[in-house]
């Protein structure tokens, strides 16, 4: 026997030091790393519309003045990728998402933007087929603008909200708002409501992302308008037989997919780093005083702006009356011109 296995390692000694080096070699590449899955899960090179995304992107302040007339030919998802880019650079405003609004559009993300109620109006009117809106954080909006906002876009089905004070105030003040009012009240259930029973309001609303929503709203809601789900969570059955859409998560942003391909380095040249408030330094329930006669103030102006428009008109009616009245020339044509009147319904 051990003749045998003398034989046989004197017959195959090369065969022996072969597959101890083959087995060298494999260890030393695994620890090199250099094996084929780690090739095949390397990174694609970006494409050209990404690498021509970014170069608009790092120099999109040198173009605003001139962003009408550039995207006036672009395809509606180069137009939002310019907008999801603008934003995230803090350039986002009336006059951007103006020159670049698209009436294909589904997705609108101006979360954190300086856009103002004007700005939105614009959109709104424009983009009619919108379905999914992000408008947390953005100060400068308030429900009046939210009120145009669901007038012209009536497939609204979610809308995200809150994340600021301001924000928060507004969401509060666009609860009304949000709620449908009924012509018909005597169905059994919200779910079999049809669109042409709800008067006015958010026809299609159906998930409201508010994060920091306060305790009173989320049970006004579920009371009075319990066909709007207050920040779903994600669950396999859905809520009510309706699957929960993506846009209805808070931890996603609208506007990631049209910048995916995109290096984050485009807005990172301006410094641009998202900031998180933190709830120990700021209650969102609770506003600063100057802040509150503020809006206190504008809904007040914004309440009486019709009454003092009819003030004026009276006034003015009344000034020509009196004018009339006291100028003897001004008086004579109009006596004229009444008996010129009765004249002519004589005859």
């Amino acid at each position: 026997m051990e003749k045998t296995k003398a034989g046989k390692n004197e017959v195959f000694p090369n065969l022996i030091e072969k597959n101890k080096a083959c087995k060298n070699v494999t260890a030393s590449l695994h620890k090199l790393d250099l094996n084929p899955r780690v090739f095949r899960g390397k990174a694609k090179p970006p494409s050209l519309l990404a690498l021509c995304l970014r170069v608009v992107g790092k120099h999109l302040e040198d173009i605003i003045v001139d962003l009408g007339e550039i995207a006036v030919n672009f395809p509606a998802d180069i137009k939002i990728a310019i907008a999801a880019i603008a934003r995230r650079r803090k350039l986002l405003n009336d006059e951007v998402i103006i020159s670049l609004a698209d009436s294909s559009w589904e997705i609108l993300d101006i979360s954190g933007s300086d856009i103002s109620d004007s700005g939105l109006v614009i959109v709104a009117k424009m983009c009619k087929s919108l379905r999914a809106v992000d408008v947390s954080r953005c100060d400068k909006i308030t429900a009046a603008g939210i009120s145009d906002l669901v007038q012209h876009c009536h497939s609204l089905e979610t809308l995200r909200c809150g994340g600021s004070p301001r924000s928060d105030h507004t969401a509060r003040r666009s609860l009304g708002i949000l709620k449908p009012k009924l012509n018909d009240v005597e169905g059994d259930s919200w779910e079999e409501l049809d669109t042409t029973e709800i008067g006015f309001g958010a026809e299609s609303l159906r998930w409201l992302v508010w994060p920091k929503i306060d305790k009173d709203s989320s049970e006004m809601l579920s009371i009075e308008c319990p066909r709007i789900i207050v920040n779903p969570k994600p669950t396999p059955f859905g809520f009510r037989g309706f699957e929960v859409p993506r846009e209805a998560f808070p931890d996603i942003r609208l506007d990631d997919p049209f910048v995916k391909d995109v290096d984050p380095q485009t807005w990172a040249v301006c410094g641009f780093t998202p900031k998180m408030t933190s709830s120990s330094l700021v209650n969102p329930n609770e506003l600063p005083i100057a802040e509150r006669f503020r809006l206190a103030y504008m809904e007040r102006d914004t309440r009486l702006a019709p009454k003092r428009a009819k003030n004026a008109r009276q006034h003015q009616r009344r000034a020509a009356r009196e004018w009339m009245m006291a100028d003897t020339s001004a008086k004579a044509i109009a006596l004229a011109s009444k008996a010129t009147k009765s004249l002519n319904t004589r005859k």
